[in-house]
């Protein structure tokens, strides 16, 4: 009997390597199709040697070879996480993120019509942009800056929502929309210009800590091992068929709380040093995740503490 077969776009990424990492252990066949723009192939190197684990080097906006295509066929479940996620990454690529959110969203959504699979698409928190809902709710349409410098992954992660959405509707393909808040974890990468990298790499190598504005904005953080958990959940639960969901901790954190809490648990003698706000930053960021813990019953379970003291170790090891 042939094993169930899993395509994960952006698979060699940060969340995307520990999603394959997830479904091997579950005994699923898993594709791993990433281009390397910003996935590491450290990320998936330990899962080389799986026999149910497969590393196609390839670009969703542009036709796979005929041994990609091969290795789809049948495929049964596709999630989307293919995009420069960061906002120093996705300002260095901003062409390639929207394609990546339109083209390569299409691409996809027609591998997922052709061969019947469940599809899952990694949307954002930043369809929200600086909210003037407090917190966002998945009814919440957004205040997004449509020319701004953020402009490249917010806009690309509507359109790919609209692109998710017209399938479901036109062709009732089995499809969800997951918005994913601020998520942290071993494997992010020390230099993607995030919180959580930004603060810890800066502390453990006793440089200052560098507070944009104030420091009064706010963030919620979810380990990535919850934001895996959900998506699961996503993809099993009928219930998440055509639907969209706020996907992240409700824990919500000023950034200089933020950053005093990083210095206490690397036990940094790091300062903390305020810099200029960036353009189109958001003020507040906190999902309401009501729909989700109703419908399907997901709520992350790792402390705030037990998440960092793990990322904090990952990034010791580097």
């Amino acid at each position: 009997m042939s094993k169930v077969k899993c395509l994960i776009a952006g698979g060699a990424g940060f969340i995307g390597s520990h999603l394959c990492e997830t479904l091997l252990a579950q005994d699923l066949e898993v594709i791993c199709l990433d281009n390397f723009i910003t996935g590491n192939r450290k990320n998936v190197e330990p899962m080389i040697n799986n026999p149910l684990f497969h590393l196609v080097e390839g670009d969703v906006t542009k036709p796979l070879d005929k041994t990609s295509q091969s290795l789809i066929s049948g495929v049964q479940f596709i999630y989307h996480l293919a995009s420069p996620a960061s906002p120093g990454q996705y300002q260095k690529y901003p062409a390639e993120t929207l394609l990546a959110n339109s083209l390569g969203t299409f691409n996809l959504l027609e591998i997922a019509k052709a061969n019947g699979a469940k599809f899952l698409y990694a949307s954002s928190s930043e369809v929200y942009g600086n909210p003037q809902q407090h917190p966002q709710r998945e009814s919440y349409w957004g205040n997004v800056n449509p020319i701004g410098v953020r402009s490249c992954y917010d806009e690309g992660k509507r359109f790919g929502e609209a692109m998710v959405m017209a399938y479901v509707r036109k062709d009732d393909l089995d499809a969800r929309i997951v918005r994913i808040f601020n998520t942290y974890g071993p494997r992010m990468d020390k230099d993607d210009g995030r919180v959580v990298s930004n603060f810890t790499v800066q502390a453990l190598s006793g440089m200052p800590i560098t507070v944009y504005g104030d420091g009064s904005q706010t963030r919620s953080f979810c380990y990535v091992d919850d934001l895996v958990s959900g998506f699961l959940i996503l993809m099993e639960n009928e219930k998440a068929r055509g639907e969209v969901f706020n996907l992240g901790n409700p824990e919500e954190h000023t950034i200089l709380e933020f950053a005093k809490f990083i210095k206490q648990l690397t036990e940094s003698s790091s300062e903390i040093k305020f810099t200029d706000l960036p353009e189109d930053d958001p003020t507040r960021r906190q999902p309401d995740i009501t729909r989700i813990k109703q419908i399907l019953g997901w709520m992350p379970k790792v402390s705030l503490e037990e998440g960092l003291k793990q990322t904090i170790a990952y990034f010791r090891s580097l």
